[in-house]
């Protein structure tokens, strides 16, 4: 059983496994061996942990897509899919922990997951749940991360650990094994969409996307990037849904995250001053990962929406075709 529609799902290549997702890989710290393939401009999806901080770099998920591994005790799934520059961490507790594979299918060019326990559902990573198989309906509840360069997730957290290049593979990781797919000006797709691509963008920029119940909101790095170094963005306009939340932009490590604006009783409001994201409230000075670093709520954090994630505009547009692109005022 199918709830999208099979004519749309599309052999990708090597078949079941031809790409090996990676279980409980070995994790290095920083300068230790197995950690030289790594480029401070390639991107990483930092996951902030009581137990210490972790990166799954891309240049990890080019090749092997899904990275299954154990973090504070929650069994999670970090997943990217080079075709759809999509970056999304699962929490795999709800399922019991069980491992995802690839499948070597693709919906809308996107991964298409496999869990190995019913072996049969299909988990179309856009679409946050499984579409096929006995699993038909289970929406995947989404972890907290974030994507940006790993030498500015080094340099926030010179403490992290990060999947070694010792996988048991013999892959080159400082080779991205797609050529000029993944350049901004590059409209080519390798696979089809069930749509036209949506022109109001270029297809492979990079945006930060929240779904919402009407198609979510989709912020463009060109946009963001055009507001400054950094960056502190509202929602006020539609407050039942936006309106408690605050997007932070950080330039430098061409990063956006989104979290909530509530911290204990109060909301905060945001803006810039000196090139740095500040609350009005207090005048404490916040980071792209959501810590305040300075003034009166230093060391405090703000909770993260797990749910945003960040994919290439073509992406994004064909799962949340009513998506609302922000503007820089």
């Amino acid at each position: 059983m199918c709830i999208i529609p099979t004519a749309d799902i599309h052999e990708g290549g090597p078949g079941k496994d031809g790409i090996p997702a990676l279980t409980d890989p070995v994790l290095a710290s920083v300068g230790e061996p197995g950690t030289d393939y790594l480029r401070d401009e390639e991107r990483v999806i930092g996951l902030v942990a009581t137990e210490g901080p972790v990166a799954v770099p891309l240049q990890i998920l080019w090749w092997h897509e899904i990275v299954n591994l154990e973090v504070d005790g929650r069994d999670l799934a970090v997943t990217h899919c080079p075709l759809t520059g999509s970056s999304l961490a699962f929490d795999r507790e709800p399922l019991g922990g069980v491992e995802f594979g690839v499948s070597g299918l693709l919906y809308q060019t996107n991964l298409i997951m496999y869990d190995r326990s019913s072996g049969e559902s299909l988990w179309p990573q856009m679409s946050r749940g499984a579409r096929c198989g006995p699993r038909v309906g289970f929406d995947l509840a989404m972890a907290p991360s974030v994507e940006m360069t790993w030498g500015g997730w080094r340099d926030l957290y010179p403490d992290t650990r990060v999947i070694s290049s010792a996988t048991g593979h013999e892959r080159d990781y400082r080779i991205y094994p797609y050529g000029a797919y993944g350049a901004i000006d590059n409209p080519r797709l390798l696979f089809p969409l069930t749509a036209p691509i949506d022109e109001r963008r270029p297809a492979k920029e990079r945006v930060l996307g929240v779904p919402g119940s009407e198609g979510g909101v989709a912020y463009p790095f060109g946009e963001l990037e055009s507001t400054g170094p950094v960056a502190a963005i509202h929602h006020e306009a539609d407050a039942g849904t936006y309106g408690g939340r605050v997007l932070f932009w950080d330039g430098a490590r061409e990063a956006a995250a989104v979290y909530q604006r509530q911290l204990d009783d109060d909301y905060l409001s945001f803006g810039t001053s000196g090139g740095s994201i500040v609350d009005l409230e207090t005048g404490s000075e916040w980071r792209i990962d959501g810590v305040a670093i300075s003034g009166p709520l230093a060391g405090r954090a703000l909770e993260p929406v797990a749910a945003a994630y960040v994919a290439y505009w073509f992406a994004w547009a064909a799962f949340e075709p009513n998506t609302v692109i922000w503007q820089a005022p």
